[in-house]
């Protein structure tokens, strides 16, 4: 019995340890866009819930340039990309607003750039010029040209810069192999957005445009093309996602007019009409299901959609029904507009670009509640929540992050500031319990007195 009663011992204290080394690796690392699932999650005990520029503040680095881009992270080592105008850039303005296109390229030369930062000092570790030129094509007032969020698997940085190329480091700095894409058509002159991922031993690159929208896999290791989808899909900004659910391996590719499913030859497996005029939110899976959202300001439709595995041929649904086969749920007027929306500790968060938090059954798409005012989220938010030690965060364009107790309860705990001549709208990263949020002038990093300084 004693025998016995130790053996059950040592399993719990053994399954303890997985879980605790689990949460550890999740938190080291945050290889690309809102983490290693896509889903914003963070874990660990010492993580900052109250920052500024006087508290729980680790460093500030200023980067020159323009990147929406959001850092990434590897061990000790930051990435993220920026370009440089050698004349003087249009300031935007914050908020949601019409007429902020620019229907002619700059004529100044730019610098496209690549970093690597320290994590714990801030210190540049290695920076490079991938490209330089007079840009070929505009970009929206408040897009930049560098948009796209780079990704790693912790031998190389894959930085990809939109109708202009992709370019892979070690991570000291070497370029291992480049390759160029001829600039394509955006709708409106706005620019690209869509960031890269990996899965096994292929990168996968989506430009969806106005002339020729194409998916690529690519061998990671060599660059070499192993096939490319050319799509009847116009212009988009939301990245793929693949989903490993318990039937099968997807590539999912979230788009205005359709959002399609594809096996790893890239063969189509499923399809899914009905979404907003315009998409950039990115999909990300949770307890089985996949979660898919678009959510323009000016259209009528803005779903949100939870779909199981196993779908074939079309699944779509119009506004009269909210559920098939697949289509476990549809909230048709829920989705927020820039933001990803959020999922965690069994409730689904949903953003909104003009300050307004709601909150789902992620089973069922049921409110918890619905639309509730953040107070002061004057200026919009672009930034997709985040979420870690019982807390939801959301970053406003003004440096404002309000912090709420995750819950079904609308409870607003206290608000972080940063300085508000800055704009915030890149997704910030969260790694070796330090919290990154970038700016229009340079990167912070937050972490709390308390924490270990390793």
């Amino acid at each position: 019995m004693e025998q016995q009663k130790f053996l059950a011992y040592v399993g719990v204290l053994f399954l303890f340890l997985v879980v605790w080394h689990s949460n550890s690796l999740a938190q080291a690392d945050w290889p690309q866009f809102r983490g290693a699932d896509s889903r914003g999650i963070a874990y660990g005990d010492a993580l900052p819930d109250q920052w500024s520029t006087a508290e729980n503040i680790s460093w500030k680095t200023n980067i020159p340039g323009r990147g929406w881009s959001s850092p990434i992270v590897w061990g000790d080592k930051v990435f993220l990309t920026t370009v440089i105008n050698s004349g003087t850039s249009e300031e935007p303005k914050k908020g949601l607003y019409f007429g902020g296109n620019r229907p002619a390229p700059a004529d100044t030369l730019h610098e496209w750039k690549v970093y690597c930062l320290n994590l714990k000092t801030g210190k540049i570790i290695w920076e490079q010029v991938v490209h330089e030129s007079l840009p070929d094509t505009p970009i929206h007032l408040k897009n930049s040209y560098a948009s796209e969020t780079p990704v790693t698997d912790g031998e190389r940085v894959y930085f990809y810069f939109g109708n202009i190329g992709l370019f892979v480091f070690d991570l000291d700095g070497k370029l291992e192999w480049s390759k160029s894409f001829a600039p394509l058509p955006i709708r409106n002159g706005w620019g690209t957005a869509a960031s890269p991922i990996l899965h096994g031993n292929r990168l996968y690159v989506l430009n969806d445009n106005n002339e020729d929208s194409w998916l690529k896999a690519i061998n990671k290791t060599s660059g070499k093309e192993i096939w490319t989808i050319h799509r009847d899909e116009k212009s988009n900004w939301s990245s793929p996602y693949i989903w490993e659910n318990e039937l099968r391996t997807e590539i999912i590719i979230p788009g205005t007019g359709i959002v399609t499913s594809y096996d790893l030859d890239g063969n189509e497996l499923w399809s899914l009409e009905g979404m907003s005029s315009i998409t950039i939110a990115t999909p990300y899976s949770a307890d089985g299901l996949l979660y898919i959202s678009s959510g323009y300001v000016g259209s009528r439709q803005k779903p949100i959609y939870a779909i199981r595995p196993g779908a074939k041929g079309d699944i779509s649904i119009n506004e009269t029904t909210t559920s098939n086969d697949y289509i476990v749920w549809c909230s048709w007027r829920a989705a927020p507009y820039n933001p990803t929306t959020l999922l965690y500790q069994d409730n689904l968060y949903v953003l909104l670009d003009r300050g307004m938090l709601s909150c789902l059954d992620p089973k069922s798409g049921e409110f918890h509640f619905e639309k509730e005012k953040i107070p002061r989220g004057r200026s919009g938010f672009t930034a997709s929540p985040w979420a870690y030690d019982g807390k939801v965060f959301c970053l406003n364009e003004d440096g404002a992050t309000f912090v709420f107790r995750a819950g079904k309860s609308f409870d607003l705990l206290h608000v972080n500031r940063l300085p508000e001549d800055d704009i915030y709208m890149a997704t910030p990263a969260i790694a070796s319990n330090r919290l990154l949020i970038r700016s229009s002038t340079g990167l912070y990093c937050f972490q709390s007195d308390g924490a270990s300084a390793n």
